[in-house]
């Protein structure tokens, strides 16, 4: 590349074959969606911007480099090189590993400009919003005078990191320390300033841009700067329009007007001169004459001061200003609170967060979508490794039509910036269903099968309701054997259980037949130690089957595990033990009879109540734990619905029963409503939450053990007072809720189905 060619990339930006966009500056004019991304050309020049952030489709793509980035010959690698290398190749999202491998290439090999570019060229595969970075690998394509290597590196920075200001500037210092074209440099601050010339810290920017016109001695392209900044609201407008305002009263209007004022002045002058009548204008000419003077021309009224038209001109900017500050004084408070507005891998807290999202939804009410889509790709370069903002951004700009955004921003997310993360995958792998591209939303599961997270609970049950959405049952039932075969191979596999117990369940609700259902769980017990949470769904998969319950196949596997058994390596905790007793007393307290409960409800007492220590149970005494706010809780519903389950008798009840529940024993609790909203979604994947998510108010609503509740020592067994559930003991109750009439059993799947 020749220096007059890498002025034209300066000038025109690096993807020179791309199509040329129509230029509009003014936010307030309509622009395509493509404008608005990919950039488009200023009033001065025909620039065509660069692509995205981190676009897999760049012509300079930011990748790992292969066979034409290579050491220079001879080189070899330190030990440290050779260790912090192979930190970053086991894991390339080592951050602290990256900068410290750079420190240490810069250290010993700073003349190998090869093994430097090797270097950055893959942290910024990796981190491409880093800005830093990509001044210094600049500064060090410099440093060797190489002119078109360092515009090759400013143009890939702009474009994986397009919504950055300082970059930016960086871009255009260069510029003007390089090339002596103006007109080169001033494509460039155009294109700069159509990305972020409206970003409210885009104050150093404008700077640079009114810096360089002053030195040009260019006034009427620096009026015309000042009139652009007024209409936005940005940091220092009010030092802006002072600045104007000075400029505008030391100098003579016909240098700050631009071509198109001045012609636009001398228009309205001709017809001015001309809406006299014939009587006044001989008036005028007599008058003229008397005094021995000719009528001014009309260059002279163009350059003239006259305090009206410099009154006009001001207004018209003030006019400008005053609406900016206004629209000002409606951000400022969310501007204020972003502290981070550049990238780091560092976490940002939650306040700052949720700010976002406020300042987010502020500007969607506002209806400009240019605005949105500016401060959406601010908060992504801030953001960029929370797949929320990217959820909520794909979302917003579906329902807005610009499907093209949409695909893009979704894009972007999967292969660049949070392509790890699991949810972001599970959101592609649903939009593109919904889009009707099955093929796509096939190849996203199998990413997070085989890559992304293999044996992700959440994605086996989404990829297999969604073949049985397609009528695909046998492929659905092919994605939970695949998965089983593969854990089966693996010791002591956690996920295992829960696969043949959403397994067994899926079967059931599919197919409606529950021996083949019985049959998987029979095989489970054949691969998996019992746990306390494969008998928790155990026990909630014989409540969804028809009668008869096969009650006399749970006791047994119920006690032995809850039994402690050397034998058997039983691992469960006091804790789990105790509450899986519990839930068992409460499935036959609906389905068992008298026998099968009394049986249950004597082997709790002789594993657990005789463990409770005599400190434990002193702690309060039994006017104490009768004046408690859950006995309280408990008389207001003994006063409407006296008879209570026999589990009420036990104070350690756990929190997984949905509340009034005591009241409706017939019926099996409703199913939870699914999320509103779909951009939500819980950042923890562990497989125990994520499998139990989708049993509704049953396994998913424990929360840690609580501590067993005091009793008077001296209490009878069946005489423990009444107490309410959890789930009712989280507020008042003012008066009884009318129950729904008995429903059949149902599986309440709030998440997956």
């Amino acid at each position: 590349i020749v220096m007059g060619e890498s002025q034209a990339m300066v000038a025109e930006g690096y993807n020179a074959s791309a199509a040329t966009v129509e230029s509009n500056v003014d936010s307030s004019q309509s622009v395509t969606n493509v404008s608005l991304v990919n950039g488009t050309s200023g009033p001065e020049g025909g620039s065509t911007a660069p692509a995205e952030n981190g676009t897999a489709t760049d012509n300079v793509p930011v990748t790992v480099p292969g066979a034409g980035h290579v050491d220079n010959a001879g080189s070899t690698l330190s030990p440290e090189e050779e260790r912090l290398w192979s930190i970053v190749k086991a894991n390339s999202s080592e951050f602290n590993a990256w900068t410290a491998l750079i420190e240490e290439t810069e250290r010993i090999s700073q003349d190998n400009i090869a093994k430097i570019r090797k270097v950055y060229d893959a942290f910024l595969a990796e981190f491409p919003l880093c800005y830093g970075y990509w001044k210094k690998y600049a500064d060090h394509e410099a440093r060797v005078g190489a002119m078109d290597k360092v515009v090759e590196v400013y143009e890939r920075a702009v474009q994986g990191v397009t919504y950055s200001v300082d970059i930016w500037l960086h871009y255009c210092v260069f510029a003007i320390n390089t090339y002596g074209d103006p007109d080169t440099i001033r494509s460039l601050f155009e294109r700069a300033v159509v990305y972020v010339g409206t970003d409210f810290l885009s104050s150093p920017l404008w700077d640079k841009y009114i810096e360089y016109e002053h030195m040009q001695q260019d006034l009427s392209r620096l009026a015309m700067i000042y009139t652009r900044i007024l209409e936005n609201p940005i940091q220092n407008l009010d030092r802006y329009f002072s600045n104007f305002k000075e400029l505008a009263e030391t100098r003579p209007l016909s240098e700050l007007r631009s071509a198109e004022e001045s012609a636009t002045v001398t228009v309205a002058s001709d017809a001015s001169e001309t809406a006299p009548s014939e009587s006044d204008g001989k008036a005028d000419e007599g008058k003229s004459q008397a005094d021995g003077t000719s009528e001014p021309s009309k260059l002279e009224t163009a350059g003239s001061t006259d305090p009206e038209e410099l009154k006009k001109y001001i207004g018209i900017r003030e006019a400008l200003y005053i609406k900016a500050k206004e629209f000002e004084s409606k951000i400022i408070g969310f501007e204020m609170a972003i502290r981070r507005p550049y990238f780091h891998v560092r976490p940002l807290n939650v306040a700052e967060l949720e700010n976002w999202h406020s300042y987010l939804d502020f500007i969607e009410s506002d209806g400009d979508f240019n605005k949105v889509v500016k401060l959406y790709e601010r908060c992504l370069v801030a953001c960029a490794n929370y797949p929320e903002y990217w959820i909520r951004y794909v979302l917003s700009m579906g329902s807005s039509g610009s499907m093209d955004l949409a695909d893009n921003a979704l894009t972007r997310a999967t292969q660049v910036f949070v392509k790890r993360q699991p949810e972001i995958h599970l959101f592609a792998a649903r939009l593109k269903e919904q889009n009707g591209d099955i093929a796509g939303a096939r190849a996203a599961f199998q990413l997070l099968h085989s890559e992304i997270s293999p044996g992700l609970l959440e994605a086996v049950i989404k990829h297999a309701n969604m073949e049985q959405r397609l009528g695909n049952v046998d492929d659905a039932f092919s994605v939970y054997e695949q998965v089983i075969a593969v854990e089966k191979g693996k010791e002591n596999s956690i996920l295992l259980p829960l696969l043949y117990a959403q397994y067994s369940r899926f079967s059931y609700l599919v197919l409606r037949d529950a021996e083949k259902a019985r049959k998987i769980i029979v095989e489970a017990l054949d691969h998996v130690q019992p746990s306390k949470h494969f008998m928790e769904a155990l026990i909630f998969f014989e409540t969804i089957l028809p009668p008869p319950r096969k009650i006399e196949y749970l006791d047994p596997l119920v006690e032995n595990l809850i039994k402690p058994n050397v034998v058997t390596q039983n691992t469960a905790s006091s804790t789990e033990r105790e509450e899986l007793s519990l839930i068992y007393i409460e499935f036959l307290g609906l389905f068992g009879d008298v026998e099968s409960i009394k049986k249950a409800e004597d082997r709790h007492c002789k594993l657990f109540l005789p463990h409770r220590s005599r400190s434990e149970l002193k702690k309060r005494s039994a006017d104490e734990f009768l004046s408690s706010d859950r006995t309280k809780l408990a008389k207001t519903y003994n006063e409407t619905a006296p008879a209570q389950p026999v589990s009420n008798a036990y104070p350690n009840a756990p929190a997984q029963w949905s509340g009034g529940y005591a009241a409706q024993p017939q019926a099996w609790p409703q199913p939870q409503a699914a999320p509103a909203q779909p951009q939500q979604w819980n950042p923890a994947y562990g497989q125990q939450q994520a499998a139990y998510g989708a049993y509704g108010g049953y396994p998913a609503g424990y929360t840690a053990p609580q501590a067993p509740t005091p009793v008077p020592q001296a209490a009878a067994y069946g005489a423990y007072p009444p107490q309410a559930y959890p789930a009712a003991a989280t507020a008042p109750v003012a008066a009884p809720v009318q129950q729904p009439a008995a429903a059949p059993p149902q599986a309440y799947y709030n998440t997956y189905y």
